[in-house]
C-alpha cells in the first residue's frame, strides 16, 4: 500500500470523491493514487472523550488547522492533568455532562470518539441522524498516515503480539512504529510519516467499532473468547467487531488467522483477503506452524525452519501462539528470516504480562494485570508450573468465570479476592467446590494476606480475569501499584 499523501495543492491533485460531504462541506476526498485524505482546515471538530488518545488527536487537529471542541463526561477538576498537557489550546471544552444532541456541541462537521465512549450514546446517535460522520482516532490516524500498515487484534495476546512483530520489524525497517491500544496513539506519528513508514497497530474491539476505510496490508486475529460484554452484549457482536479489521481488504491484501480457534477458522472462510494461517496443534499444509518442536514456514515451494519454541524467553504455550502469529505477519511482509529469528530469540515480553518481578523468601510474584478477562487468566494459570496463589477481581464486564475455576486443580491454592467482582468469582469457585478463598478491600491487603499466606516455592500471581476501570484508570496502573508494593515487600525483607 502505497500512502504518498501530498496535502499541497489539494484542488489540483485531488479529485475523486468517495465519502458524502458534511453540511455542504468536504471532508474525505482521494488522491490518485486511491488514498484517503482529510481535509480539516477550518472545520469544526468535536472530540468526544480525552482518554489516552485525547492530547495527541487534539494536537494533531490543531495543526490540521481544525476548530477543535472538546466533551467529556468528566468534570473540569478530574481533567485538570489532561488538560493542562494539551500542547496548543482548543477552542471549546465542554466537561462534567454528556451532551444530549449535536446542537448542544455547536454543530460540528465531524465528531471523533475517544475509544471507550460507545456508539450508541445519545450524542452519537444524534449525529449519525444528522448526517455528520462518526469515526474514532484509529481511523482519522489511518487518513492521514503514509507507509504500510499492519494491525494485529483478538481477545488475547495482542499487546503481546503486536510487541513482538515490532521488535522484528525495528531489526530491518528503521521507521516503524508500535501505536495502537498498546499504548501510543496512532495519530502521534502520523503527520511525519513517510512511504517507508511501517506501522505495527494493536487494535481494540472498541477501536474497530468506529472504523470505516481503516484497510491494512495485513491484519492478524489472534482468538475470540467472550470479552467486553458489558458493552457488545452479546458474542456475535463482539465478533462482527472484531471481524470488522478485514472489511475493507481486498485480494492484494492478508489475513493472518489462527488455524486452531475453529470459530475464526469458520469465520475466515469468506474473507476476500488471501489468508495466512498458523497452528500450534497441527502440522499445515502452507502457513506457519509447530513441526518437531521448531517454529516451521512452508509455503507451496519451500520449508523453513525458525527457531525451537523452547528457545522463546516468553512462558507460556499461549506466547507460542503469538510468536507464531508475528512470524506469519513478518513473513508474510517480506521481511529477512534474520531478522524474525533474531526478534523473535530476543523478545523479552511486554509489562504487565506475565511480568516477573521478583522473589521475597522464596515466593516469585508475577504481575499480569493485563489479564483483563478469565481466558487471559487461564493462559496464565497454565503457564505457571509452581503451585499458586492468585489475585484476581476487579470491574464486572459480564464474564463467566466457571471455566477459569476449572484449571485451578493442581495449580490454584489459594484465591484471593478484590474489587466489583469479588464475590461473584467466590460464589462461582464455591460452587465449584473451592473453597481456599479470601475477599479482601483492595489489592494491597490481597498481596499482604497472599504473602503471610505462602510459602517458598509458591508464585503470587496477580492475573484479575477483569478490568481494572472500578479502582483504577488503567490495567498499566494496577500492575504498577503490584510492583509498588512488592517492592515495599522486599525492602522491608532485605530480599
Amino acid at each position: 500500500m502505497d500512502c504518498d499523501h501530498d496535502f499541497s495543492g489539494f484542488c489540483s491533485v485531488y479529485y475523486s470523491l468517495i465519502c458524502r460531504a458534511l453540511s455542504g462541506v468536504l471532508l474525505v476526498s482521494k488522491n490518485k493514487t486511491g488514498v484517503l485524505i482529510m481535509d480539516l482546515n477550518n472545520k469544526k471538530v468535536l472530540v468526544v472523550g480525552l482518554a489516552t488518545t485525547g492530547i495527541p488527536l487534539v494536537s494533531v487537529l490543531k495543526k490540521l488547522g481544525a476548530k477543535v471542541i472538546i466533551t467529556d463526561t468528566k468534570p473540569s477538576k478530574d481533567l485538570v492533568e489532561t488538560t493542562e498537557k494539551l500542547d496548543v489550546a482548543t477552542d471549546e471544552l465542554l466537561l462534567g455532562r454528556q451532551l444530549k444532541n449535536i446542537e448542544e456541541a455547536g454543530n460540528p462537521e465531524l465528531v471523533i470518539l475517544s475509544p471507550g465512549v460507545p456508539m450508541e450514546i445519545p450524542l452519537v446517535l444524534d449525529a449519525k441522524r444528522k448526517g455528520i460522520e462518526v469515526i474514532g482516532e484509529i481511523e482519522l490516524a489511518y487518513r492521514l498516515m503514509k507507509g504500510h500498515l499492519v494491525a494485529i487484534t483478538g481477545t488475547n495476546g495482542k499487546t503481546t503480539t503486536t510487541a513482538l512483530t515490532g521488535e522484528i520489524f525495528t531489526n530491518e525497517k528503521s521507521r516503524t512504529h508500535v501505536v495502537g491500544n498498546i499504548g501510543v496513539p496512532m495519530i502521534s506519528k502520523v503527520l511525519n510519516s513517510t512511504k517507508d513508514d511501517y506501522f505495527i497497530t494493536e487494535v481494540s474491539s472498541f477501536q474497530l467499532e468506529s472504523i470505516k476505510e481503516f484497510k491494512p496490508e495485513v491484519a492478524a486475529i489472534l482468538n475470540l473468547t467472550p470479552d467486553h460484554l458489558n458493552r457488545h452484549k452479546t458474542m456475535e457482536n463482539y465478533a462482527r467487531c472484531k471481524m470488522n479489521l478485514f472489511s475493507k481488504q481486498g485480494p492484494n491484501d492478508t489475513a493472518v488467522i489462527n488455524y486452531d480457534d475453529s470459530l475464526l477458522r469458520n469465520l475466515s472462510l469468506d474473507l476476500p483477503s488471501q489468508k495466512v494461517y498458523f497452528s500450534r496443534v497441527m502440522e499445515l499444509e502452507e502457513g506457519v506452524f509447530i513441526k518437531g518442536g521448531k517454529i516451521t514456514i512452508k509455503s507451496q515451494d519451500e520449508e523453513i525452519e525458525v527457531i525451537h519454541k523452547k528457545q522463546l524467553k516468553i512462558l507460556g504455550e499461549h506466547n507460542v501462539e503469538n510468536a507464531l502469529a508475528a512470524t506469519a505477519i513478518a513473513w508474510t511482509m517480506g521481511l529477512d528470516l534474520d531478522s524474525i529469528r533474531k526478534g523473535l530469540l530476543d523478545f523479552q515480553g511486554v509489562r504487565h504480562r506475565m511480568e516477573i518481578c521478583g522473589t521475597i523468601k522464596g515466593i516469585t510474584f508475577i504481575n499480569d494485570s493485563k489479564g483483563t478477562n478469565p481466558d487471559a487468566s487461564i493462559k496464565a494459570v497454565e503457564a505457571v508450573m509452581d503451585p499458586i496463589i492468585l489475585l484476581a477481581g476487579g470491574m464486572d464486564k459480564g464474564s463467566d468465570f466457571e471455566e477459569l475455576i476449572d484449571r485451578f486443580p493442581g495449580k490454584v491454592k489459594h484465591l484471593i479476592l478484590y474489587g466489583e467482582t469479588a464475590s461473584i468469582i467466590e460464589k462461582t469457585a464455591h460452587q465449584k467446590g473451592f473453597e481456599n478463598t479470601k475477599i479482601l478491600t483492595d489489592l494491597e491487603e490481597a498481596v499482604k494476606f497472599a504473602f503471610d499466606l505462602g510459602k517458598a516455592g509458591d508464585v503470587i500471581l496477580l492475573s484479575p480475569a477483569c478490568a481494572s476501570w472500578d479502582m483504577y484508570s488503567s490495567y498499566e496502573k494496577r500492575g504498577e501499584h503490584f510492583k509498588g508494593i512488592f517492592e515495599k515487600l522486599r525492602v522491608k525483607y532485605h530480599d
